[in-house]
C-alpha cells in the first residue's frame, strides 16, 4: 500500500490592535486572511477584540468547522468573559464589543473544542497578554502583524518572532 505524505497546515500567527482599527486595517486584516486559508494554512490569534476577532470571523468563513483555528486565551475562557465585560462596565469597551467577542470564543470551543486553548492564568494584565502572545508564537511559523499607532503589544509579537527568526508581514497604520 503506497503511503502519501500528509502536508502539514503553514499556521501563521495574527496580532494587532484591539482598541482601533479603521477600514484599512480590517480590509488588509481579511485579504490576509483569506490568502493564508486559500494557500491551506491556518491561523493563530490571541482571542481579542480588533485585529484578532476580525481575523477569526475571516477565518470561520473559510473554516466553519475551525480545524485550521487556534485561539490562545492568557486565562479561562470564563475569567476571559469577566475580564471583558469589567472593561463593558467601566466604559472601556462597548457591552456590545464584549457580547460579541465571547459569543465567537464560544461558538469556536463549541464547535471545535480543540481551537481554543486557555492558559493557566486568572487575570488579564500586560504580563499575561504578553505571556500569550509568546504562546501564539509558539504555535505558529510566520507572524501578520497590523500595528496601529505603534501598539506596544503588538511590537512585543513583532519583537520577540524576530528575535525566533520568523518570517513577519509588518503592516504599519496611524489612526
Amino acid at each position: 500500500m503506497k503511503q502519501t505524505p500528509q502536508t502539514a497546515t503553514s499556521w501563521t500567527a495574527i496580532s494587532g490592535s484591539w482598541r482601533t482599527v479603521s477600514a484599512a486595517v480590517e480590509a488588509d486584516v481579511r485579504t490576509a486572511v483569506a490568502d493564508i486559508y486559500t494557500a491551506g494554512g491556518g491561523i493563530v490569534t490571541g482571542g481579542a477584540l480588533g485585529v484578532d476577532y476580525i481575523a477569526t470571523d475571516e477565518a470561520l468563513r473559510h473554516d466553519p468547522a475551525a480545524a485550521r483555528l487556534k485561539i490562545i486565551l492568557p486565562t479561562s475562557l470564563r475569567d476571559y468573559a469577566n475580564h471583558y465585560f469589567k472593561k463593558a462596565d467601566e466604559g472601556v469597551i462597548t457591552p456590545q464589543q464584549a457580547q460579541s467577542l465571547i459569543a465567537q470564543l464560544g461558538q469556536v470551543q463549541h464547535t471545535n473544542p480543540a481551537a481554543l486553548t486557555e492558559m493557566h492564568h486568572t487575570v488579564c494584565t500586560p504580563e499575561t497578554y504578553y505571556a500569550r502572545n509568546t504562546a501564539v508564537l509558539a504555535a505558529a511559523d510566520r507572524l501578520a502583524a497590523f500595528q496601529v499607532n505603534g501598539s506596544a503589544g503588538t511590537q512585543d509579537t513583532i519583537d520577540k518572532a524576530q528575535a525566533r527568526g520568523m518570517p513577519v508581514l509588518h503592516k504599519k497604520y496611524t489612526i
